[in-house]
């Protein structure tokens, strides 16, 4: 059992966090991180309307007694997103715990803490996660370049921003980014996290709400098999490779290239429908972190979990012991 300042503040057995995953972050995949002793976040925006996350809420509250939180991702849409509506939806349903990301969380923290709901924020660099605890939030999860999805255009690995938001940030600190393993949950602490984030290692789960070639295909993949994209249009973005995501690195690299030339390519609804709902893994682009190359296995949540803690435990009180020298 390892007991940080995470699990106490947050009621949690393991400091292990599942955040928010668009198109996976539902009951079905949270309610059994939850169960296993891990904190993991339901995707708000992953349901259409305000009323389907309630549902998605009482389904997940249904399936576990244990902590769960939501994720809240703030973007600039083409079409409006009522996130105060999602907000409120949060709040109404009791749930005590929110992971922010994407913009400024501010205008939705007076709400939050009024309900007295903590809030953990998602940041790629030491400065914006400065400004989140000055902010009031009450932990903050800190993105190396290894992570799937947004890092960033700063290109700091987990092994230096960690400990960078450490020496900086008097708030707990998740690392994110590369994680899959007890050793790095232990590394990630004695870096000065005082949990971890893993995403990729959670979709090769029993329980992850997505095809099983996706799972089987992380467990095949490498440590190279991603594919950093739109750079060019900083908003850069680490993706799993396949046939589309080198298509999309070829386009956007040409002179004077646009969004526009790869927005189809990049479609969200091609990825979340041919890659995670069939299993087409060729048929659009989807997310995977560097941590492919540490997953060997799809396995329950439970074991996962279990798995990760024992290899923690038996590092900590075994292994690291042993190379100390008098």
């Amino acid at each position: 059992m390892f007991r940080t300042r995470f699990t106490e503040e947050f009621g949690i057995e393991h400091p292990v966090v599942c955040g928010g995953m668009t198109a996976v972050g539902t009951a079905d995949l949270i309610a059994a991180v939850a169960n296993a002793g891990a904190l993991g976040f339901l995707t708000a925006l992953t349901q259409p309307t305000p009323e389907a996350l309630s549902k998605e809420i009482r389904r997940c509250q249904e399936m576990t007694d244990r902590p769960f939180g939501v994720n809240l991702t703030i973007l600039p849409t083409i079409s409006p997103v009522p996130y105060d509506e999602y907000r409120d939806a949060i709040i109404e349903s009791g749930v005590k715990i929110v992971e922010t990301a994407g913009a400024n969380p501010a205008p939705h923290l007076p709400a939050f803490k009024k309900a007295g709901v903590r809030v953990v924020h998602k940041a790629v660099a030491v400065r914006h996660a400065i400004k989140a605890e000055k902010l009031g939030v009450d932990a903050v999860s800190i993105d190396g370049f290894e992570c799937a999805g947004h890092p960033g255009d700063d290109d700091v690995p987990g092994l230096v921003l960690i400990p960078a938001a450490a020496r900086e940030l008097t708030i707990p600190i998740i690392a994110s980014g590369g994680i899959a393993t007890g050793a790095g949950l232990v590394a990630a602490l004695a870096l000065g996290a005082s949990a971890v984030n893993m995403g990729t290692r959670f979709v090769a789960t029993t329980e992850a709400p997505v095809h099983d070639n996706v799972k089987q295909q992380i467990v095949a993949n490498d440590e190279r098999a991603t594919q950093v994209v739109f750079r060019e249009f900083r908003n850069t973005a680490r993706v799993a490779r396949n046939s589309i995501s080198e298509q999309i690195a070829e386009i956007s690299g040409r002179p004077d290239a646009t969004f526009a030339d790869v927005a189809d390519l990049a479609s969200g609804e091609r990825g979340r429908t041919s890659v995670l709902a069939e299993g087409d893994m060729e048929g659009g682009m989807w997310w995977a972190g560097q941590s492919q190359g540490l997953i060997d296995s799809v396995g329950s949540c439970k074991e996962v979990v279990g798995d990760i803690m024992t290899e923690a435990q038996e590092l900590a009180r075994r292994t690291l012991p042993g190379m100390l020298t008098r």
